[in-house]
């Protein structure tokens, strides 16, 4: 087929693929797994190219993480620690919100997004059931608040890493730069949360004092159904974060690490494998991989950095090029995975290098690449695998019910982060 053929035909799967997911008329990973199915039967996408494109990295990753969770939530871990926070919160709706967002922001600097929002969504939906409040807002608040603190470090998201590893940026560099953002962010959309789904906040002073009493009759140590495998969770826990944090050091992926946590707590816990493997997200595994095959004949065409390259030709000095760039990756993030995007948009960046100072831009790829995940129920993973844990418990929210508050999240934190690029680095 001619190439034009080709890249019309990767277009129109995307779309199509794209409205049936919009539409919910068919189950989202059916619709991104048909689309797959379609490039690669018609070859956009050559099937020896498939571990390219697949994201290995995330996939083992949540799979590794979602088994070390299952097998730990079978000793009453996520609630021994939901009432604690609940008590700490003392019946208040508003601090059990802002306790949550800033845990998660803050774990999700440091550790992957769908990590942190793995080992705190169990929770958030116990305490929100203690509490008989509406889960959605809580929910939606820990979404943005991972993505937006995986924006403040180097090792918070794979864009800022691509990203620091071609600039040969620093892991300081990126802490002071994204992490000032990122905390007037993290606020900024508390407070929308907070003024969207204000009713649900409030609580009046005779059911607060029904739901503290509530709270304070629970005992954290009698939700523990097993001790030995509470302990053998705990330690395994702590033992995959501290070897998130030290893996650079010995060459090994996240992946790798969150496997053979997995593979030791199951060893160790002796626990039936059949039984931990089916409450594994599949159908969230399932939908990654038809999206970043998607996703891949956009690549393969030339798709993504065609429109790139159109985009960078109408901008004119560094200014120009820092909201260019902001805005298209965030809006370009809300719709296809961050990763390739950043792939497409860094040898572009360099090639400006010769006429303005690309300095600044480096920071505003980051922020639109992390930030505009935010804006729709599939534009990042921490999105995608928060609403599969939230369906399976029965909490629906639809992808339009994320994307009257996601867009308005994602453009305001991004205005916001953009404004502070702009006053740091061009001028008022």
């Amino acid at each position: 087929m001619e190439q034009t053929l080709i890249t019309g035909i990767a277009v129109a799967v995307f779309l199509f693929t794209y409205a049936l997911i919009i539409s919910e008329r068919v189950h989202r990973t059916v619709a991104a797994l048909f689309g797959a199915a379609v490039v690669l039967f018609l070859k956009i996408v050559p099937w020896e190219k498939l571990p390219e494109y697949l994201d290995l990295d995330t996939i083992f990753l949540l799979i590794g993480m979602m088994i070390i969770v299952n097998t730990a939530r079978e000793s009453g871990l996520f609630e021994f620690i939901a009432i604690k926070t609940a008590k700490f919160a003392r019946g208040s709706p508003m601090r059990v919100l802002l306790l949550f967002s800033v845990v998660t922001a803050l774990i999700s600097s440091v550790l992957d997004n769908v990590t942190t929002v793995l080992l705190l969504t169990p929770m958030l939906l116990y305490i929100t059931r203690l509490m008989d409040v509406n889960p959605i807002p809580f929910l939606l608040a820990e979404i943005f608040a991972s993505n937006i603190g995986g924006t403040a470090t180097l090792i918070g998201d794979p864009p800022n890493i691509m990203i620091g590893s071609a600039a040969d940026l620093s892991f300081n560099e990126f802490l002071l730069n994204m992490g000032p953002i990122a905390l007037v962010d993290l606020f900024v959309s508390l407070a929308i949360i907070y003024l969207t789904y204000r009713s649900a906040m409030m609580v009046s002073e005779d059911k607060k004092r029904r739901i503290l009493s509530t709270i304070d009759e629970l005992r954290e140590t009698e939700v523990i159904r097993d001790y030995s495998l509470f302990r053998k969770s705990v330690t395994v826990i702590l033992a995959v974060v501290v070897l998130f944090f030290l893996h650079d050091r010995f060459g090994l992926p996240p992946a790798v690490v969150a496997w053979v946590g997995a593979a030791t707590l199951l060893i160790w816990s002796r626990m039936e494998p059949d039984e931990i493997l089916e409450k594994v997200e599949w159908t969230a595994i399932f939908f990654f991989a038809g999206l970043f095959i998607l996703v891949g004949a956009l690549v393969e065409t030339g798709v993504i950095d065609g429109v790139a390259k159109w985009l960078l030709g109408y901008v004119n000095g560094t200014g120009e090029a820092l909201v260019a760039i902001t805005w298209f990756s965030a809006v370009a993030s809300a719709v296809v995975d961050n990763i390739p995007l950043t792939a497409a948009m860094i040898p572009l960046i360099k090639a400006m290098g010769s006429t303005m100072n690309i300095y600044p831009l480096w920071w505003a790829l980051s922020l639109g690449a992390c930030l505009g995940g935010n804006g729709t129920a599939i534009g990042a993973s921490a999105n995608v695998v928060v609403l599969g844990i939230a369906a399976r418990e029965g909490v629906k929210i639809t992808f339009m019910d994320f994307l009257k508050v996601g867009t308005v999240i994602m453009f305001t934190t991004v205005a916001v982060g953009m404004g502070i690029l702009w006053v740091r680095y061009i001028g008022v």
